[in-house]
């Protein structure tokens, strides 16, 4: 038994040293996983040797770590099965509320959308199901910013910068950083052509499951007005706590 409880235990060491790699933007030092980790350093080279050899942890030459290109598989197939069993969900919410309804994670510094249900009008989006995007410039990215520490946001933007999509997209840290402190306390997020021009969208981040999330809808500004908005947050709140209790049961 006790070799058991051993076992298990370094599977949960090494699960949460990746998931400290990807905080960290995807490259860090022993060093720096020790102190994240607070686990032994003798410990922490044992298992990421394991997980270099596997193809999971990469060395690269200055001798800093980074997540491996065999988790990619592992990422694209979850992300995948992720949109497969929402769909329903955002299916249902586009017969509610009749415009797009979008279902994004985030993936180290960037938001991908996993799954889409386009409404039955004929505009076509800019978004689409496996595009990447830096997350300050969309509703579903600053709807999970919002749920994060501001010194791991802070830490991310310092990575990408806040590059603007458009005219309106928030360039400024401390202004941005302003704004996610009111999506936290109002439980959503607005993209007012920050990402696409004559586009809004509303995002509601799924609160308790076990991936960052969110889902949004979104429509042309002249469709999805002020009113608009207001109307539909109730539905777009409820396919969200939806979402979050079936992705915590999967």
């Amino acid at each position: 038994m006790a070799r058991e409880s051993t076992g298990v235990q370094s599977l949960q060491r090494a699960f949460d040293l990746l998931e400290r790699l990807a905080d960290a933007g995807g490259e860090a030092s022993l060093s720096e996983l020790a102190a994240s980790s607070g686990l032994p350093l003798p410990t922490i080279h044992r298992l990421i040797r394991t997980l270099v050899t596997l193809g999971y942890v990469r060395q690269n030459s200055n001798r800093r770590y980074t997540l491996g290109s065999r988790l990619i598989r592992l990422g694209e197939s979850a992300s995948r099965q992720f949109g497969t069993w929402a769909r329903p969900f955002l299916a249902r919410l586009v017969d509610q509320v009749e415009e797009t309804a979008n279902l994004a994670v985030l993936d180290g510094d960037e938001v991908v959308y996993v799954a889409q249900v386009p409404s039955r009008h004929s505009m076509r989006m800019f978004t689409e199901v496996g595009r990447r995007l830096l997350p300050h410039g969309t509703g579903v990215g600053k709807a999970m910013l919002a749920q994060l520490p501001r010194e791991q946001v802070r830490a991310l933007l310092d990575r990408t910068g806040l590059p603007a999509y458009t005219p309106n997209t928030i360039t400024d840290a401390g202004e941005l950083l302003a704004s996610l402190d009111r999506i936290a306390e109002q439980g959503y997020a607005l993209d007012e052509s920050e990402q696409e021009l004559g586009v809004r969208c509303i995002a509601v981040p799924l609160i308790g499951a076990p991936t960052m999330a969110a889902v949004s809808v979104s429509g042309p500004e002249g469709r999805l007005t002020k009113d608009a908005v207001d109307r539909i947050l109730p539905e777009v709140l409820a396919i969200a706590r939806g979402l979050a209790d079936q992705a915590a049961l999967a």
